[in-house]
């Protein structure tokens, strides 16, 4: 291409590249930044030395040579210049190119000696101290002296270098450093022009004035080389020792003679003088406002422009130095002439120039120290980037700026293109374009070297020299690079990976200057192009999310991170991105994936063959839950701080299940109730519900701002309903199977069986389903578990009655060869009974194992129905029933029931039906409703008409009850006749004050029965049907223990009666008795009894003392009840070994207050109004019988080893039959004194008024039991009376039944009158307004029902 075809061009033309930049130009600008970069280096002096100097001594040489490099050595630094920071990465580059000269491998180094050096310093370089040194200071200064110290020590030791020698080779060596730094610095991505610039004036120090050869006998390659500072070569006009220019002709694929014929064209214009006149103009136009390079308007703020017009300035001027001191002919004056004829009217106005900035505040041209691997820009030459800080000579700077009335202000540029930023942006394409072909060119193997980066090296060393001389700024060129980067890769010429590399150049500088500083233009641009990766990298996110749920960081973390970068930046609202517009569209994209992804997959689970129409939903719930644990583990916080991906997600795909939930509620509970074997398992309905909970908290938890309209309660409340209903239905299969698997051996120290640990397993099972369940609604949970209550209750009470049924045919054995034991057990019974009555003898009763296991099986279940109260959290289930119980509706019928207890007592005066007057009864009785059904029957007492039963039995009413109590005499043959009836109405209103009121009902023929009837509410709450348990199983322990008592008592009774005591006091008369045999049967337990301990009853003064008779001795009186003690010898132990310590304890307590009862029947009779038959005893007879209790207590206390402590046997009872001895021979009229004070007496003190009854609620576990139980010991404590007992000792004297009639009616008076100020309190109590419900309304009491007839 000649001169004329670029230069000569029309005005057209030459307009017309001002906005579009042809190759042509582009070329040949290039081609002249090219040749100048040729031109300017360093040159040798063009005089040869003659022979007769090479001759020369050698002191001589030596002298020369010293003489230069000393005064370059030490003038180096001399300039007080700051020091220039080099990048980071230059040692880790520096250390590599050690390691291969020290090695051989880089033949531009392979001067042994250097080589030596070289070697030394790497070992240096390897140091931690001198690397962390270095990093802190990174002075380019300090590392060329360090090099220099190594280096000095290796020269003196060199034997070849005498004297001196060393300080001529250490100059050489130096420079060959600083040759070697420039080297690394090409490899380094963005290095400062600054630093540039001072290696290039310390090379131009460094050279020699003439050519100097070692003495050292090395052959330096160093010599051969073109940028040596020794070369002896001289400037050629072949392109082919240009590296820049055959780089240019490679680019755009120009011939070898061509891009010659070029260059001596552009050779007479393009000089080093015309180089400097560039430099000159620029500072004419800075100082003279122009627009090329950048004036004020150029710049946000006054700050921002002087920043970039210091830096600016000073590295020109430093730039001319560097020049003027390569070449000093440049500081004389050079004509106008030449200059391009053609560059006048190359002049542009500067508006149309970009500016620039840079990286460094040091610098405006500076750039980033971090290396960048595989760098689109990893590479520079040697002028990359001149140093910012002013001219390195400041003396030489006058004569630099000679001629400079010559130089006009404007664009009169000789190497500046008309439009620099064009320019340069054309010629990086085609950098960037080339480089890409090469590297996809087939002709590349697999095993050839390649630029790492999108750009070569040469292409870096041609584009730095370019925007050097063009003066493009740093800015500029990073956003540049990106801006191609990001065409290149739309177009998917590039990958993805070298966008975040481009935007790491943005990154680095914006670190070290802020976009404050930066020309608005350059900002603008950087703006245009953050906001045009934001939304090419958005639709990539953008559809990438079709990938949901399954979508990993990997997918898209590399535009996450470009985008993270772009908006962090705050350029995108100068672009006018409406980011949040823009996240909308992405958010509303997740939503609409995933509602498309829950559609799909609940399609194809719905498609799925199978009959249960739970599973789709469940596994859907599976689904939804592992997707949205799995996102959130990958995407812990939102993209882009607004895009949360699980939010959004479940945002959708929740409320899309619920809607799918609700619709199919109808047939769901169709196919769970449809058949014992439904479609949809109830199990997988309680899975569902915990499902569909989980993702309701999931919901909450993700999308707090979201409202979810779903009763999750209410949809699943029907369902736990029935599976109520089918737990109580299974309750008595559960009762039946644990008892039939049970055989009754005891297991563990308790004594139980096996049959109540399965019953209660089966019982907390349910329990245990409800509490994991975690109800979400707290007062439908408590009523769930008032439903299941009732049901633990029922299973209670009908393993009471089995049990109690097995336990009463142990007690009472049948045959079982009869066809009809019932009868057959009646017959038998009568059979013993006569007998009995004919022998006049009760047979001793042998206690078996399995029954003491039964009893033991009850005491158990307190404890574990105790420990299921517990488990349930029963209080706290009441508190929520109260505080968060709906209101009830005015006028709604709320189905009150109550409670009444009736417990059936004694009978008395009953008249056997035979003629016989000696015939006697054996009574049970029922109670009948209105319609004849039987609600309750007592256990049979066999031959007595005055029976004791003490049954108590629940009745659940909701309306006034009208009863039927009858008395049958068990039959042997056909039905059982009745004795006698009453009717009592269990009417709400009557018994409304909840206290117990004793019942004499007369019966329709002859004799009475006492009924103790008391009332409570029956409500609907854990605490009642808990109550209402713990009272059967005690109920069922009373009478189990009565049935152990009752079969020890008629022995017992035989043992210790009046005919025994006669038998023993006439023997001893007649002296009859066998003391040696009598003294054998005594165990040696009572021998050893003193008569310290006896019972010493004062007496008072009115009485006399009683003339003891002739007394037996204590062997003699217990041998009278040895029977007795051989029978609790044989029971007592069934009882020890097979009862537990709590029914232990509670058996022989109560023995012993039989014991203590009858003892007490031995010496008074009961007390009434009527005169007893009864006759006192004699003194000798009442001595023997407390004798008989001081032995029994011995017995049982057995020195402390015994079943009973000494407190449980010396209790109030006890003394109560001891004060007997004290009234037993008092006057008549002195006893009827000290009935009538203690009667004044009880008057005058606090009597007791009669309390409510005994309420389930009391009972509802074993702490509210054992504080009732304290509470009754207490009360009945504080009422001890001696009146009662005087009473009953006074019915044996004649005489007496008036007095006692009108005692007993004055208490009787004193009760009701207590009990009437008792009522009239309760009653203003219930006036006064209080919280709780008022006593429901009850209907008025029906008509009597008609007798039935008689049989």
């Amino acid at each position: 291409m000649s001169r004329r075809s670029y230069a000569g061009g029309s005005m057209h033309e030459r307009r017309s590249s001002r906005f579009r930049v042809s190759d042509e130009e582009l070329m040949n600008f290039v081609l002249r930044v090219a040749l100048l970069s040729y031109q300017m280096q360093p040159k040798p002096a063009e005089a040869t030395p003659s022979e007769p100097e090479r001759d020369r001594d050698y002191s001589s040489r030596i002298h020369g040579a010293l003489s230069s490099s000393i005064f370059s050595i030490g003038d180096l630094f001399r300039d007080g210049q700051k020091g220039v920071r080099f990048p980071k990465d230059l040692i880790k580059v520096l250390e590599q190119k050690l390691q291969d000269i020290a090695m051989g491998k880089d033949a531009a180094y392979s001067d042994q000696l250097i080589r030596r050096t070289m070697a030394v310093f790497y070992g240096q370089v390897k140091d931690e101290t001198f690397r962390r040194q270095m990093k802190e200071n990174r002075k380019i200064e300090e590392l060329i002296l360090m090099f220099a110290t190594n280096a000095t020590n290796v020269l003196k030791k060199e034997p070849t270098l005498q004297g001196d020698g060393w300080k001529v080779e250490l100059n050489n060596h130096i420079a060959q450093f600083v040759r070697l730094l420039r080297d690394c610095l090409r490899h380094i991505s963005h290095v400062s022009p600054e630093l540039t610039a001072r290696l290039e004036m310390y090379t131009a120090k460094l050279a020699p004035a003439q050519p100097a050869y070692s003495d050292s006998g090395y052959d330096s390659a160093s010599t051969s080389h073109r940028d040596s500072v020794s070369s002896t070569k001289r400037i050629s006009m072949q392109v082919n020792d240009m590296p820049l220019v055959l780089t240019a002709a490679r680019l755009f694929k120009l011939p070898a003679n061509v891009v010659q014929k070029e260059i001596e064209d552009l050779a007479t214009y393009c000089t080093e003088k015309a180089a400097l006149n560039d430099l000159k103009t620029c500072l004419k136009n800075i100082n003279a406002g122009a627009p090329f390079p950048f004036r004020r308007e150029d710049f946000d703020s006054d700050a921002a422009w002087q920043y970039w017009r210091t830096l600016e300035t000073a590295h020109l001027s430093q730039l001319m130095v560097v020049m003027v001191q390569f070449n000093p002919e440049l500081a004389k004056s050079t004509p106008s002439e030449a200059l391009p004829p053609t560059q006048s009217s190359n002049g542009r106005p500067g508006s149309v120039y970009s500016s620039y900035t840079s990286s460094r505040p040091d610098s405006y041209y500076a750039s980033s120290s971090a290396q960048r691997h595989a760098s689109v820009s990893s590479r520079h030459s040697v002028l990359s980037l001149g140093g910012g800080l002013g001219p390195s000579d400041p003396d030489a700077v006058p004569s630099a700026l000679e001629g400079d009335e010559e130089i006009q202000v404007g664009f009169h540029f000789t190497f500046i293109p008309p439009n620099p930023r064009k320019y340069y942006k054309r010629l990086l394409e085609y950098c960037i374009a080339a480089d890409l072909e090469a590297m996809l060119s087939p002709a590349v193997g697999d095993d050839d070297e390649v630029s790492l980066g999108i750009l070569s090296a040469p292409h870096i060393e041609l584009i730095n020299e370019c925007a050097l001389r063009w003066r493009i700024g740093q800015p500029y060129r990073v956003a540049c690079f990106l801006d191609i980067v990001r065409q290149f890769y739309e177009r998917n010429e590039v990958p993805l990976e070298c966008v975040p590399e481009a935007l790491a150049n943005i990154t680095r500088v914006t670190s070290e200057i802020e976009l404050e500083k930066w020309p608005t233009q350059d900002v603008d641009y950087l703006a245009q192009i953050y906001g045009q990766l934001f939304s090419t990298f958005l639709s990539h996110l953008y559809h990438s999310l079709d990938g949901l749920p399954h979508i990993k960081p990997s997918d898209v973390a590399p535009y996450l991170s470009v985008l993270e970068i772009v908006r962090e930046s705050g350029l995108l609202e100068r672009y006018d991105v409406d980011v949040a517009a823009r996240m909308s569209d992405i958010q509303n994209q997740v939503r609409d994936v995933s509602a498309r992804y829950y559609g799909q997959k609940m399609r194809e689970l719905q498609e799925a063959p199978g009959v249960n129409r739970a599973l789709p939903l469940l596994l859907m719930t599976d689904e939804i839950e592992k997707n949205a644990k799995l996102l959130d583990k990958r995407f812990p916080e939102p993209i882009l701080g607004h895009l949360d991906i699980v939010s959004l997600m479940l945002e959708v795909q929740i409320p899309h299940f619920l809607m799918d939930l609700d619709d199919s509620k109808k047939r769901l509970f169709e196919d769970s109730m449809n058949g014992p074997t439904p479609d949809v398992p109830i199990q997988d309905i309680f899975a569902l519900y915990r499902r569909t909970k989980t993702l309701l908290g999931m919901y909450k938890a993700f999308c707090p701002s979201g409202e979810i309209q779903f009763d999750l309660g209410g949809f699943f409340e029907p369902y736990v309903r029935q599976w109520l209903v089918n737990t109580d239905n299974k309750t008595t299969q559960w009762v039946q199977a644990a008892i039939a698997a049970d055989k009754f051996q005891a297991e563990g120290e308790e004594g139980h069986s096996s049959s109540i640990i399965d019953l209660f397993d089966s019982l907390r099972s349910p329990i245990q389903f409800l509490q994991d369940l975690e109800w979400i609604d707290e007062y439908q949970e408590a009523r769930f578990f008032t439903s299941l209550s009732k049901t633990i209750s029922k299973a209670i009470n009908q393993y009471c009655a089995t049990i109690e049924e097995l336990f009463m045919s142990e007690m009472f054995p049948r045959p079982t060869e009869y066809i009809q034991p019932q009868k057959s057990s009646a017959w038998l019974e009568k059979a013993k009974s006569l007998t009995e009555r004919g022998e006049k003898k009760v047979e001793a009763f042998t206690f078996q194992p399995e029954s003491c296991v039964k009893l033991n099986n009850i005491e158990a279940a307190r404890r574990l129905l105790d420990n299921m109260y517990e488990q349930m959290e029963a209080d706290k289930k009441m508190e929520v029933l109260e505080h968060s119980a709906p209101p009830v509706p005015e006028k709604v019928d709320r189905g009150d029931r109550f409670l009444f207890t009736v417990k059936v007592a004694i009978a008395e005066g009953l008249v056997p039906l035979d003629s016989s007057p000696s015939a006697k009864l054996d009574t049970f009785v029922t109670l009948s409703d209105e319609q004849g059904n039987r609600l309750a029957k007592t256990r049979t007492i066999y031959e007595s008409l005055n029976p004791r039963w003490d049954e108590s039995f629940d009745l659940s009413v909701d309306k006034p009850l009208w009863i039927m109590i009858s008395v049958r005499d068990r039959a042997l043959v056909g039905k059982h006749d009745t004795v006698g009836r009453a009717y009592l109405c269990l009417d709400p209103k009557r018994f409304g004050d909840f206290l117990t009121h004793d019942l004499w009902m007369d019966l329709d023929t002859q004799g009475r029965i006492l009924l103790r009837v008391s009332m409570e509410g029956e409500k609907d709450d854990l605490q009642f049907y808990f109550g209402r348990a713990f009272r059967s199983l005690k109920r069922s322990e009373n009478d189990m223990v009565r049935v152990f008592i009752d079969k020890m008592s008629p022995f017992i009774r035989q043992c210790l009666s009046r005919s025994v005591l006669k038998t023993l006091v006439k023997s001893t008369q007649s002296g009859s008795i066998d003391y040696n045999k009598a003294l054998g049967n005594v165990t040696a337990l009572f021998g050893s009894l003193g008569t310290k301990d006896d019972v010493q009853i004062p007496l008072p003064q009115s009485e006399k003392p009683r003339v003891r008779p002739e007394t037996l001795t204590d062997v003699e009186i217990e041998q009278a009840i040895v029977p007795l003690f051989d029978f609790f010898d044989a029971n007592l132990s069934t009882l020890n070994t097979y009862l537990s310590e709590t029914t232990k304890d509670m058996v022989m307590s109560r023995v012993w207050k039989e014991i203590l009862n009858i003892i007490e029947g031995l010496l008074v009779p009961p007390l009434s109004d009527v005169q007893s038959d009864m006759k006192p005893l004699s003194d000798k007879e009442v001595d023997i019988v407390f004798k008989w209790l001081k032995f029994l207590r011995d017995y049982f206390y057995a020195g402390g080893e015994g079943p009973i402590s000494l407190e449980a046997l010396q209790n109030q009872k006890y003394r109560d039959v001891l004060s007997i001895r004290l009234y037993y021979d008092w006057h008549t009229d002195a006893l009827m004194e000290e009935c009538v004070r203690m009667m004044q007496h009880s008057l005058r003190a606090a009597t007791p008024v009669k309390k409510r009854a005994k309420s389930v609620y009391q009972q509802r576990n074993l702490g509210t039991i054992r504080k009732s139980k304290k509470e009754k010991q207490q009360e009945k404590e504080k009422e001890v009376s001696n009146g009662e007992t005087i009473l009953r000792i006074l019915r044996m004297r004649p005489n007496t039944s008036d007095f006692i009639a009108q005692q007993l009616q004055a208490m009787n008076s004193l009760q009701a009158e207590r009990d009437a100020q008792a009522k009239d309190a309760e009653k203003r109590k219930l006036q006064r307004p209080r919280q709780q419900p008022q006593v429901p309304p009850v209907p008025s009491i029906p008509p009597v029902p008609a007798l039935p007839p008689k049989t």
